[in-house]
């Protein structure tokens, strides 16, 4: 597999020789201001075209940005310029929070040549390095998907893990969310987790003065710190699948293959009805 990560400084001397697909793939709740589009319209790299995973997303789902048919990917990615053999790099505007679940989504449809910006838009800047607020027109290109199930857990698969615990389920979002001592973002939810699982917040694994991940070392602490083992598959969860994203990079940057991403997330799981909820 191709390195998940690209530096600031190998991703602008591929801009010069060209043959990359820039993808700015930033993310903000409902109801952000300026929100995603506007984020982008102000500044991106020079030549990159937006993801947003609301659009390239599973529109007969009630769930926002659940991951859509691997021909509606590839219909989305196509008209992006984007081809089988393209070279994809990956980026948010924070450093490191949205730009995950954009590589999962690649990786998770075939994708072997994508990778995401170290630090993103805010260490690509920190650096000096142009940005601009011209949208490229691309040429669109044909794409083939190949989906993945290995690598995507739904609600039923969570519920048959409370009784097997086969896989380790570790959460992504605030430690104040995960043991429901805040209320979540979206009203309609419980608060709490699915029981049995870990927590470890995904900014956690960036570095606050940056926002680039924290070296491979320091990652495999924080998972170990958080309970997570090497003897039991993964399933990554969050709010809505997104940030997620995050820590399944960090596990594929630390040597994981055996994980897979809840897609569906505590936006799916917090739900009123019958999946259980813990808070301590």
């Amino acid at each position: 597999m191709m390195n998940p990560l690209i530096a600031s400084e190998e991703l602008a001397a591929l801009l010069r020789r060209g043959g990359v697909v820039v993808l700015d793939a930033t993310f903000t709740m409902p109801g952000a201001a300026p929100d995603a589009a506007a984020l982008y319209a102000q500044r991106h790299i020079p030549g990159a075209i937006r993801f947003d995973v609301d659009a390239v997303a599973d529109r007969s789902s009630d769930l926002p940005h659940m991951l859509p048919s691997a021909e509606e990917f590839a219909e989305a990615v196509g008209a992006m310029g984007i081809s089988n053999d393209s070279h994809v790099v990956i980026y948010d505007t924070p450093g490191l929070m949205s730009a995950g679940r954009a590589w999962w989504m690649f990786r998770t449809m075939g994708h072997e040549k994508v990778q995401v910006l170290d630090g993103g838009l805010r260490h690509w800047q920190a650096q000096g390095r142009e940005v601009t607020s011209v949208v490229p027109d691309p040429e669109p290109a044909r794409y083939r998907a190949r989906l993945d199930a290995a690598a995507v857990r739904n609600k039923a698969q969570l519920l048959a893990n409370l009784a097997s615990a086969a896989e380790q389920v570790i959460d992504a979002r605030s430690a104040d969310r995960f043991h429901a001592r805040v209320p979540e973002p979206r009203p309609e939810l419980r608060a709490g987790h699915i029981p049995g699982s870990l927590n470890l917040p995904f900014d956690r694994l960036t570095d606050p003065a940056t926002g680039r991940l924290r070296p491979a070392d320091e990652i495999r602490a924080l998972f170990a710190g958080a309970g997570l083992r090497d003897d039991r598959p993964v399933v990554t969860s969050c709010g809505s699948g997104v940030t997620a994203g995050v820590l399944f990079l960090a596990l594929a940057l630390i040597g994981r293959t055996d994980v897979a991403l809840y897609d569906g997330s505590w936006t799916e799981w917090g739900r009123p009805g019958d999946t259980p909820v813990e808070t301590a």
